[in-house]
């Protein structure tokens, strides 16, 4: 179960869910997919909609793995995620914000 206050947001990938959480470690590794020089310059790609497809893979990738989720990259670009493509990039948006902001009360 995703829970919020750990930053945790759900994916649905074939049919099976999956909790994502982005910890340091997955942050660092999200920055240098990205090619990113600072976590601000990362958050501002998503707030302005200047992201791409491969930004919002390396965000599940990382946040999969940041959440111990077991999923070879090589299955998640060919998986069916709940929402298509613009689910996956509602849950990479949200796991981002997660990872910055404390959920509402």
């Amino acid at each position: 179960m995703a829970n919020p206050w750990r930053g945790d947001v759900a994916l649905v990938i074939d049919g099976e869910t999956h909790v994502m959480r982005l910890t340091l470690g997955a942050l660092a590794e999200l920055e240098a997919a990205m090619q990113t020089d600072s976590l601000l310059a990362m958050v501002e790609r998503f707030e302005s909609s200047s992201f791409t497809s491969q930004d919002v893979l390396a965000l599940l990738r990382a946040g999969l793995r940041g959440g111990k989720c077991d999923v070879p990259d090589d299955a998640l670009l060919h998986a069916e995620i709940d929402g298509g493509p613009i689910g996956a990039a509602r849950a990479a948006a949200e796991l981002l914000a997660r990872a910055f902001t404390a959920p509402q009360a």
